[in-house]
């Protein structure tokens, strides 16, 4: 065996050792969060829907996914549109993943998407919908070019002010009033950091622990500063009466979303669950989960110097026969 097919071996090896880490750090970010599909098909004739073959609508709509996957690799959001081949429709639609993961999960989280649509339990023939998973979403609208009228199709949702609220999760409620007075009053300092410091992001992105409540928070990539503080505001608005006495939120909008967690051990009540951000990664509130990742690493490089100290040694005495 010589140097350079040992080297390969022993990369090789490594990179077997740590692949149960890696996909175990990124694999949750595929996990499905909530859909919403028009009734309406691309393919029936009644009042205002589209006058597309279902063929010809699978084929614009394939074709606008791979635009989307391969934009995915490169940029963490992006909006474009496909015209059918008959020109009768154009299908707009867009892509964003969250901004803390990295680009190759980004990709990855998109590219599982578009299975979820076609699927025969999601989605199938609709012509507009919405797909979100932890890390990323994906929507498409289509709009009927022939008619008299143009108006795009929307997703299911109910309207809450200027935005249109697309889905929500209301964690458990804290039954001791104490407790809640003193944890609703810490919400709205979170709340009021959280407004603060987004509408200064250039991402339009935030993600942070104010005490002991975790925050994230993401507005679309080309909203404008207005646009974007006006979503949040209205998700911390529907946070505050949907979810008034909840330890933790999800509430996703047409343009944005926010989520909170309220974290264990403060203000003495032990009946919290500490449980992640909903979404995301816990940082320093998950310790065992930590200790056990930093072990595992340790334990893999310390076999990983094992082996190469055998295989060297092995190499060695090889030259000397």
């Amino acid at each position: 065996m010589d140097l350079s097919r040992s080297t390969i071996f022993i990369i090789l090896f490594l990179n077997f050792l740590l692949l149960p880490f890696s996909s175990r750090s990124s694999s949750h970010y595929s996990t499905l969060v909530y859909k919403t599909c028009s009734n309406r098909t691309s393919f029936n004739n009644n009042n205002n829907q589209l006058l597309l073959s279902p063929r010809s609508y699978s084929q614009t709509l394939t074709s606008l996914f791979n635009q989307l996957i391969a934009q995915s690799s490169q940029s963490k959001f992006f909006r474009t549109k496909e015209l059918a081949l008959d020109e009768s429709a154009v299908v707009s639609g867009l892509f964003q993943c969250r901004e803390d993961i990295a680009i190759e999960d980004c990709f990855r989280c998109v590219n599982s998407l578009p299975p979820y649509i076609s699927s025969n339990t999601l989605c199938t023939g609709s012509t507009s919908a919405r797909v979100q998973l932890q890390g990323c979403h994906i929507q498409y609208n289509t709009e009927n070019l022939s008619a008299e009228t143009t108006n795009g199709d929307e997703t299911e949702g109910s309207n809450n002010g200027n935005s249109i609220i697309v889905h929500k999760e209301c964690g458990e409620p804290i039954s001791d009033n104490e407790a809640y007075f003193k944890f609703r009053e810490l919400l709205e300092n979170a709340f009021a950091a959280l407004e603060n410091e987004i509408a200064k992001s250039e991402d339009r992105f935030y993600r942070n622990n104010y005490e002991w409540v975790e925050l994230m928070a993401q507005c679309e990539s080309d909203s404008d500063t207005c646009e974007c503080n006006e979503c949040i505001s209205d998700a911390v608005r529907f946070a505050k009466e949907e979810c008034s006495a909840s330890i933790s939120a999800r509430i996703y909008l047409d343009k944005c979303f926010l989520s909170y967690l309220y974290h264990s051990g403060s203000y003495e009540n032990p009946g919290i669950p500490a449980n992640s951000l909903p979404g995301a990664r816990s940082n320093s509130h998950n310790t065992p989960k930590l200790a056990a990742i930093v072990a595992g690493g340790a334990a893999v490089l310390f076999l990983g110097f094992i082996f190469i100290s055998l295989l060297n040694s092995r190499l060695k005495k090889n030259d000397y026969e």
